[in-house]
């Protein structure tokens, strides 16, 4: 007689939800680390740091963020969000669009195939 098959541990409903790299996580107390425990073992606080901020201190006190991310989609995102020029020339057109200089897509002319 066969056993029931054994239920992977990467099941959806074990995985965790998805973060975003730098967002803040309320319930998760943030991690901290020694500066010279991090220059040992770089990599593995490197792969802790996509699940969440680690604060790096240096003589007890906050020295730096270290900011992990799960993949290049992530990392693309955190450069748009600390873009000053990029979030600069968003907030400029969504002021234009409110004062009525905006284009409608639907007012776009239709794109030619080349």
């Amino acid at each position: 007689m066969m056993s029931p098959p054994k239920r992977l541990k990467s099941s959806r409903s074990s995985q965790k939800p998805k973060r975003r790299a730098g967002s803040s996580i309320a319930e998760r107390p943030i991690r901290q680390i020694a500066l010279a425990e991090l220059k040992d073992d770089l990599s593995r606080f490197l792969r802790l740091a996509a699940s969440g901020e680690i604060i790096i201190t240096r003589h007890g006190k906050a020295a730096g963020v270290l900011i992990g991310f799960e993949n290049e989609d992530d990392w693309f995102d955190y450069r748009l969000e600390h873009d000053r020029e990029f979030v600069r020339r968003v907030a400029a057109a969504r002021d234009a669009l409110r004062a009525g200089r905006g284009v409608r897509l639907e007012d776009l002319p239709p794109r030619r195939s080349s």
